[in-house]
């Protein structure tokens, strides 16, 4: 092959955005994507068991079941061999686009104290809670960037959150949850928002707006109204000979000699290639860019430790009367008021209405204790309760733990022989506390907005990972206890670089999904300046 300026490994919101800025600024660049070009009507079959929200049987997003197995290791030491569908496996799509392809595109900006949680709340006994060496103001311009470059629709900002340039769309369709939850929220005095998507509410960039379906998260979009790599991106640029993407193509090791990243080495349809590149950029996501860097030799104690995701305070609830309108995508209206500020706790978090749920994840997940889980009592149940269903919800400030860690397995191997991911230890005690708190909000939420019944589980101590993965290169001046410096650039090497959510130091009360494609972008761009 021919040298490139750039390699980027990984197609999905960071590597798909590094392609894109280093393209436009002129550079031959290569991606390489170990999943598939998924088209609706290929990848999309509507099934409730097998997609990416409920992988209970399967998915449909990759990678393959067999020989991808990890290693997850329960909280008594114990290991346990768990599959791509499977829970504890923190699995991200992988296809081009990979979590874009079938992600809700919640577009929320990280709050300006998310990148000093250490020097705002201190820092907890036994966590690895640390400032970001960057801040809401360095990430600001390249925030809007991406608004206007993928395109997002939502409304004013609340009053928590700065002010910025307005979406380049409107709102999605109002929901009449979203109604009760809204009045709900002004009997309390709480400042609202209506939530912001990357998904068209209007026609957009030659797309369609929303259709309004039901099955948005965790499936593709039948009418190409999400807004994410794959569309925006490689759809764009596809056929032109300065950013290649190269399906199929799993990198195995990068090429490393002394200070410098050489190329990549990668299996394209079970044979052993190598990519030369000026510059490597590696957005495979927490688990997968840590564990290659691992493979490559890379040495850093912070390697691979304090891998975070999303702790979710979530509640159900039941209203005297239907609710029930069917207008999709369902996530419509949000508080910020407790994203920081709280006594006694870090932090804080979000709480929004959520997509609309399937029946059978309803079933599954939000059922209360007194319900049963099948027979007669269960369908009548549902029949009931399906209707008049609301589910409150968000993404709470993870306390990260240098313990909550990804390894290479020293026994299983995948289907190519190379070592497979280990991830064992836990998120930190104060991530439940918090959790705990932001769920007493959505009840006091819930009850105001007249809820006759309200439940929700406590949450307990665990490993936390999932499609919000964090933490495993985290940014850092420091090489001690950071992988990569305060632009993406991994400490040691001239020309390597991380452009995925694995160099965030926190993971903020938010979908983290606009962070990670802002940091790329201003990865991307420093690199090539």
């Amino acid at each position: 092959m021919k040298e490139w300026d750039a390699i980027v490994v990984g197609s999905g919101a960071g590597g798909g955005g590094t392609a894109q800025t280093l393209a436009e600024r002129g550079l031959s660049v290569l991606v390489l994507e170990r999943g598939a070009w998924l088209d609706y009507s290929s990848s999309e079959h509507r099934d409730h068991l097998r997609n990416h929200r409920l992988s209970q049987y399967g998915h449909s997003t990759g990678p393959p079941l067999e020989g991808n197995d990890r290693v997850a290791v329960d909280l008594d030491g114990v290991p346990h061999l768990v599959k791509p569908h499977q829970g504890g496996y923190q699995n991200n799509a992988s296809c081009v686009g990979s979590g874009t392809h079938v992600y809700g595109g919640q577009a929320w900006r990280f709050h300006p104290l998310d990148f000093k949680m250490a020097s705002t709340y201190g820092k907890p006994e036994g966590s690895s809670l640390a400032d970001w060496p960057i801040s809401y103001e360095d990430l600001a311009p390249f925030y809007e960037q991406v608004e206007h470059l993928m395109g997002v629709s939502g409304g004013p900002p609340a009053p928590e959150m700065p002010t910025r340039r307005a979406y380049p769309m409107p709102p999605v369709a109002e929901t009449k949850k979203g109604r009760l939850l809204k009045a709900g929220a002004d009997r309390l005095g709480w400042g609202t928002q209506v939530v912001p998507l990357l998904i068209n509410s209007q026609e957009w960039d030659g797309r369609p707006g929303c259709c309004h379906c039901q099955h948005c998260v965790g499936f593709a979009c039948p009418v190409d109204a999400k807004n994410g790599t794959k569309n925006v991106v490689f759809s764009k640029w596809a056929g032109r000979p300065d950013l290649q993407l190269r399906t199929g193509a799993h990198a195995t090791k990068l090429i490393l000699e002394e200070r410098r990243c050489k190329g990549v080495r990668f299996l394209e349809r079970g044979i052993e290639q190598t990519a030369y590149g000026k510059m490597v950029f590696v957005a495979a996501s927490a688990v997968e860019s840590a564990r290659l860097l691992l493979l490559s030799g890379v040495e850093s104690w912070a390697l691979g430790r304090n891998l975070q995701g999303h702790y979710y305070a979530g509640n159900s609830a039941l209203f005297e009367d239907p609710i029930w309108d069917g207008v999709g995508p369902g996530a419509s209206i949000a508080t910020l008021k407790f994203n920081h500020g709280n006594v006694g706790v870090i932090g804080g978090g979000m709480l929004a209405d959520d997509f609309i749920m399937m029946p059978i994840v309803m079933a599954k997940w939000s059922r209360p204790a007194d319900v049963s889980g099948w027979g007669k009592a269960h369908k009548d149940w549902m029949r009931h309760a399906y209707p008049r269903f609301i589910n409150v919800t968000g993404p709470v400030h993870e306390i990260p733990s240098p313990l909550a860690r990804v390894e290479l397995d020293p026994q299983v191997r995948d289907s190519n022989g190379l070592p497979v991911a280990r991830l064992s230890g836990a998120t930190h005690p104060e991530t439940v506390r918090t959790t705990a708190f932001m769920q007493a909000r959505g009840r006091e939420w819930l009850e105001a907005a007249g809820a006759a019944k309200i439940w929700s589980g406590p949450p307990d101590l665990g490993l936390s990972g999932g499609q919000h993965q964090a933490g495993t290169c985290r940014m850092g001046d420091d090489p001690a206890t950071s992988v990569v410096d305060r632009n993406g650039q991994v400490h040691g090497y001239e020309n390597l670089y991380i452009a995925d959510g694995s160099v965030h130091v926190t993971n903020g009360g938010f979908n983290p999904v606009l962070t990670i494609m802002a940091l790329a972008r201003r990865t991307a761009t420093l690199a090539a300046l």
